[in-house]
């Protein structure tokens, strides 16, 4: 900065370790960048700052917004570079730029674990998954005897953790700091758990559905999580009872040998190693649910504030949301470098994405992409499109998806909740040009 004295942090380490402090030192009450500031910012980031005078008062670049802590990152054998997000229990999350295939291979496909990971079966076949409750016939049925019973289905689906964006929030949220990554989109085969019910004989007392796998808490007391639904969801086509994942059995960090998989909705509804649905009268009681465990405020709170959930709503559809897979976070293109092909993935829970848009000017104006159409409900779906860059320098590639009931991307994330669920605001990518 300006008379920078023997000892002084330059501006980017300001913003890498008191990003607020940096923004004050920078921006002051000038309420624009120019002179000295201007120039300042431009060497922290490696350019000059074309669109300068569009920059809303007070943004922290991009560039200059991941704070000090670098990412790390997972290594396991049969498993991408993802981002390691905890240890006790494995939970890792997929670069954007990894989700670039349409559908997503196994090794891409994101972690997310409640508890500790089961022990592989002998027999996939032989697993058997029970189903009780308020039906008139109780079953218990093998794999083998799911696919010889029941018609086989194969379809992209979408699984996305409820938290999925949380690291969008301020002041932060509890748990795992996702970014966009917690979202994969595979094909799953398996059959569909409406006509396993319908076989146990559903009676009128059925309203709901209470779910149980394998794997137990980390204090081995108790299951890792038990999460239950509406029994609309789970009479509808895309919810299974998947047993092959890309065609392949299901790998066992993701559920071996069968999970139920209940797209759009969080991910905690996607039991792994699935052994048991109970069909029941009133709302499933099991961990995971109630105060405020995948809940949602329904009036908005203080953001920060403490809240027993008491008055939260069970989080349902997730909100539309998308991701930049042609250029990663940071990337530096050759000088002379004046348009740039672009693509992505969007998806919108239970709806479809009916826009997407991108802007290179911090905002100001929207450029709309192409949209293709998903290949079946409940899968994401691809944006693609080409952004004009006047000149070298430092640009940030912004993008927003908006749903079918014309629900756009927030420029900030919205209904602050303590444990961080429905984060989906506008996501940015910084590009430098030269």
């Amino acid at each position: 900065m300006p008379g920078r004295q023997s000892g002084d942090r330059s501006v980017a380490e300001l913003y890498r370790d008191d990003p607020e402090r940096a923004d004050a030192l920078v921006w002051g009450r000038r309420g624009a960048l120019k002179g000295a500031a201007l120039a300042t910012m431009g060497a922290a980031l490696g350019g000059a700052i074309p669109f300068a005078a569009r920059m809303p008062e007070g943004l922290v670049p991009a560039a200059l917004a991941q704070g000090s802590a670098a990412p790390q990152f997972l290594d396991m054998e049969g498993k991408a570079r993802l981002i390691l997000q905890g240890e006790r229990p494995l939970n890792a999350e997929t670069p954007e730029a990894m989700l670039d295939d349409d559908v997503t291979p196994a090794d891409k496909f994101f972690i997310r674990n409640n508890g500790s990971v089961p022990d592989p079966v002998a027999d996939t076949r032989a697993w058997k998954i029970r189903v009780d409750g308020e039906v008139n016939t109780p079953l218990e049925l093998s794999v083998g005897e799911l696919e010889g019973r029941f018609e086989v289905v194969t379809r992209r689906l979408q699984m996305e953790c409820g938290g999925n964006g949380r690291s969008g929030f301020s002041p932060q949220a509890a748990g795992n700091q996702w970014g966009n990554g917690a979202i994969s989109n595979a094909e799953w085969t398996g059959v569909r758990l409406r006509d396993v019910l319908r076989a146990a004989g559903l009676k009128d007392s059925a309203k709901f559905t209470g779910h149980y796998g394998a794997d137990s808490h980390l204090s081995a007391q108790g299951p890792a999580i038990s999460r239950g639904m509406p029994i609309a969801k789970g009479m509808e086509e895309d919810t299974l009872i998947a047993i092959r994942m890309n065609g392949q059995p299901i790998p066992q960090m993701h559920g071996a040998p069968a999970r139920l998989l209940v797209p759009g909705w969080p991910g905690s509804l996607s039991q792994k190693w699935f052994n048991r649905i109970e069909l029941k009268a009133e709302p499933h009681r099991g961990r995971g649910m109630g105060g405020t465990s995948y809940r949602v405020p329904v009036t908005p709170i203080v953001p920060g504030s403490r809240n027993n959930g008491a008055d939260f709503a069970d989080m349902t559809s997730m909100p539309v949301r998308s991701v930049l897979t042609s250029h990663a976070h940071g990337t530096r293109l050759p000088a002379g470098t004046r348009s740039l092909d672009v693509r992505g993935q969007a998806w919108a829970g239970d709806l479809t994405v009916s826009a997407v848009h991108t802007s290179v000017d911090f905002g100001a104006s929207w450029q709309p992409m192409t949209v293709n159409p998903p290949p079946n409900a409940h899968s994401w779906q691809r944006w693609t499109g080409r952004i004009a860059l006047p000149s070298d320098g430092y640009f940030e590639i912004w993008y927003r998806a908006t749903d079918s009931n014309g629900r756009m991307q927030p420029h900030a994330a919205a209904n602050w909740n303590p444990q961080g669920y429905g984060a989906n605001p506008i996501s940015r990518a910084a590009i430098l040009v030269g």
